[in-house]
């Protein structure tokens, strides 16, 4: 049986009018967010504040990550040619100033899905020129030219999440890598592209462990950060080893600052997308 809710995680939630706006308009423009499909705790709070963060390809993931509450399908349909112009159309409605696209992984698409990244991207700035745009992508597989063709796009935040760990990615993300995540990070940066990435806590990682992941994530050139509790989005998922306290999330964040990450959101409700616009307002303002 899963640990009882800490009275830490236990919070109020605010008026359910907005997030009723935003689900009818997403299902009006048959839009997923990673918001629903992921069940995030935030997803009602992030709606009443008038924020979403977009997923694209599909609501299937050719992965099985122990994690996530996506469902699996080996073989989801093809993307759909129409998708971007419908995203950008739900942004310009929203009004957002920082628009999160996120998407399943696809494994089955030559190029991983990039080509669809692009087209998003375009369309958003043409709809909202003034709009930031912050991908957070899978891995592509490793595939350098699905990454540059998505670098070559200039997205405002370049994120991609190991998630856990090195020890945990077996049983975690059994078909991820996470050395492979690492290169995918230093590649961007590389490139010249401001690359975030997250890690979630209570998987059963040690300290020294999680300390070497974020030294880890510095040497990739990260400079953006999240930390966050994990939550078994069943009992079918990998097990929440242990609820870790504010306090420790506190003392996560100030040693991850004083190792050089230029802005971090620690704390247990933190997730990648959650008030992802004032993390990259932070960070320029850190430049």
């Amino acid at each position: 049986m899963p640990p009882r809710l800490p009275m830490w995680m236990r919070r109020s939630l605010p008026p359910a009018a907005e997030g009723r706006r935003i689900q009818r308009l997403l299902g009006r423009l048959e839009l997923h967010t990673v918001c629903e499909e992921a069940r995030c705790p935030n997803r009602t709070a992030c709606w009443h504040e008038g924020a979403a963060a977009f997923l694209i390809l599909g609501d299937a993931c050719t992965r099985d990550c122990r994690f996530c509450a996506i469902p699996h399908d080996p073989r989801p349909a093809p993307p759909d040619p129409a998708e971007p112009a419908r995203l950008a159309d739900a942004a310009a409605a929203l009004g957002l100033r920082h628009v999160v696209v996120t998407s399943v992984t696809r494994d089955d698409l030559p190029d991983g899905g990039a080509a669809q990244f692009v087209a998003v991207i375009r369309e958003i700035r043409a709809r909202l020129p003034g709009a930031a745009v912050e991908v957070l992508v899978p891995d592509f597989g490793g595939n350098p030219a699905a990454l540059d063709a998505v670098l070559a796009e200039r997205p405002d935040i370049f994120n991609h999440n190991v998630e856990t760990v090195e020890r945990l990615h077996p049983a975690v993300r059994p078909q991820a890598d996470y050395r492979r995540s690492l290169a995918v990070l230093r590649h961007a940066a590389d490139t010249g592209a401001r690359t975030k990435s997250g890690l979630m806590l209570g998987l059963g990682e040690t300290d020294d462990e999680l300390r070497e992941a974020l030294a880890d994530l510095r040497r990739a050139g990260v400079a953006l950060l999240t930390l966050g509790q994990y939550l078994a989005p069943s009992a079918a998922h990998h097990p929440v080893a242990r609820h870790v306290p504010p306090a420790e999330f506190d003392a996560w964040g100030e040693e991850a600052r004083a190792m050089g990450f230029a802005s971090v959101a620690s704390g247990p409700e933190v997730r990648s997308s959650y008030h992802a616009g004032e993390l990259a307002s932070a960070e320029r303002g850190t430049a």
